[in-house]
């Protein structure tokens, strides 16, 4: 997995939507953009990678494109239409794009790390989106209302809002 993060512009989503898809094909990568305010750092994106390769190889996917499994398993949501939250839409909005050669990556396989920085070196080049530091802008007010972390549960833990989020990043497995 290889991101890049940004500041979005779009105005014409579905077109924005189609050139990622286009970079995935073109460098064999899943494309998938996220709001970076509901990103708990890179482990997060990191756990909804690996269970989305987890997935592929045991044939259990919830969606048919490599992307759209990524974004489900970072939301931690099994309908697609609740997964959209934490994409991108129209408008202005910092952004965290992963490129992931879903399924494809075993230990020592350069080729799969060449084709995923590729991928994000050609998103980079993208008229929409101005390269910035966005991974670590999170809201946690945001991510804890989305991921229905209460105060009283994380009153009652040591772990860290991140910590609460893989946790429920890695409930969408169990919640079959």
């Amino acid at each position: 997995m290889e991101v890049v993060g940004g500041h979005l512009e779009i105005d014409d989503l579905d077109a924005v939507l189609e050139r990622f898809e286009a970079i995935g094909a073109e460098h064999d990568v899943a494309v998938q953009a996220v709001d970076a305010r509901y990103v708990a750092g890179l482990k997060h994106l990191q756990r909804a990678c690996e269970l989305a390769d987890r997935a592929h190889a045991r044939e259990e996917l919830i969606a048919r494109d490599p992307a759209v499994e990524i974004l489900l398993y970072a939301a931690g949501r099994r309908q697609i239409q609740d997964a959209l939250t934490m994409g991108v839409s129209r408008g202005q909005q910092p952004a965290v794009v992963v490129c992931h050669a879903v399924g494809a990556r075993e230990e020592g396989d350069d080729t799969a790390a060449d084709r995923e920085r590729a991928a994000c070196e050609v998103v980079e080049t993208m008229a929409c989106f101005e390269p910035a530091e966005t991974l670590g802008i999170a809201n946690p007010a945001l991510i804890a209302d989305f991921f229905d972390i209460s105060d009283a549960e994380r009153a009652a833990t040591d772990a860290t809002l991140a910590d609460l989020v893989l946790e429920r990043v890695a409930m969408l497995v169990v919640e079959k």
